[in-house]
């Protein structure tokens, strides 16, 4: 079976173009990709395509979650066991490795995997041969690894939690998954994609509400959202004051009112200048005493991404426009920076 990229990954916005045509460059390779990105994004979701687009398509795509695995028994899950090695190996079997030879294993939450079994797995990834526990044969191993992880391995390096070199072999190819924040104008169409033939159809007001909440649990929770709706809907065409609160993702209540009133076309569009929050007045002003808020409120969201571009220019500005020395300010990945210069069109 053929498949192509759209087949996987939904969304035309500009930060989702860019992911597809980075899968369609890398998938049909044998490096190794790691794939960053929030939980909730679709990190396996993506390693499939990556597998599904690959010569490696007709072998196997072996997911492990190594998280999930308690760390007495993941090296036998991984590299499989001869018959007698501990108690309670009552045959051979093989690990998660050999099954996925010619094919391509997806090591899912990797930040998680201890420093004894990360020594290990970079053997495996080295010199491509695995060593079944209790036996004194190494297996040959033709895998491709795509590894993911929603920790910030850079830092878990600087504690002494992950390898280093480990890392620089897993992370031949970043791959960073935008969050569904990011990516809000997107909704309509994972919306269509996750409502299965169309069983139920969203007033403008209810799509007017989900684009204007955060969505901290990105992808998978829209999935639940729909289908907690799916279970209690009477109708087809559902509209905003038909959803029982519960249901709803909690934003403010005033949001609410207006999405119903006029799929929130109307609400108020004020925001901080916070340029001017990052230059120093010479003032003595006490924190305390400073006011923000306008009587008549403001636009959280807009105010937040103004502050965020204030504070990428002022960082661009500090490191003459080095990306790189610019997202160590920020506290960045190099490739999340280059993201959101794109986003904002900032020079």
């Amino acid at each position: 079976m053929t498949f192509k990229i759209n087949d996987f990954i939904v969304g035309n916005s500009p930060l989702i173009l860019e992911l597809k045509k980075l899968l369609t460059q890398v998938s049909d390779t044998d490096a190794s990709i790691l794939i960053l990105g929030e939980s909730g994004t679709g990190k396996e979701l993506v390693a499939r395509a990556i597998h599904n687009l690959s010569s490696r398509s007709s072998n196997n795509f072996i997911p492990v979650n190594c998280g999930a695995i308690p760390k007495d028994l993941l090296e036998s899950e991984l590299f499989g066991h001869k018959k007698g090695a501990f108690t309670g190996a009552y045959s051979d079997r093989k690990g998660r490795f050999h099954l996925a030879d010619k094919g391509t294993i997806f090591l899912d939450e990797i930040g998680d995997m201890q420093l004894d079994m990360q020594v290990k797995l970079l053997r495996v990834l080295q010199e491509k041969v695995v060593d079944p526990v209790g036996s004194n044969s190494p297996v040959n191993v033709d895998v491709r690894v795509v590894a993911a992880t929603h920790q910030n391995i850079e830092s878990l390096i600087k504690e002494g939690k992950f390898r280093e070199d480990l890392y620089y072999r897993i992370n031949v190819i970043p791959i960073e998954i935008p969050p569904l924040r990011s990516r809000i104008e997107d909704i309509d169409l994972l919306i269509n994609k996750f409502i299965e033939k169309n069983t139920i159809h969203f007033d403008d007001s209810v799509i007017a509400y989900l684009k204007a909440y955060h969505w901290p649990g990105n992808i998978r929770e829209l999935i639940n959202f729909i289908q907690r709706i799916k279970a209690i809907a009477n109708t087809n065409k559902i509209k905003l004051e038909e959803i029982p609160d519960f249901v709803l993702p909690r934003i403010d209540a005033n949001l609410k009112n207006n999405a119903k009133d006029n799929g929130m076309n109307n609400i108020k569009k004020e925001s901080i200048d916070f340029n001017d929050l990052l230059v120093d007045k010479n003032n003595d002003e006490k924190e305390e005493n400073l006011n923000f808020i306008p009587e008549t409120g403001v636009d959280l969201k807009k105010s937040v991404t103004d502050m965020e571009i204030a504070l990428i220019k002022e960082a661009l500005k500090k490191s003459d426009g080095n990306v790189t020395k610019a997202a160590k300010l920020l506290n960045l990945g190099r490739t999340t920076l280059i993201e959101k210069i794109n986003k904002y069109k900032l020079n």
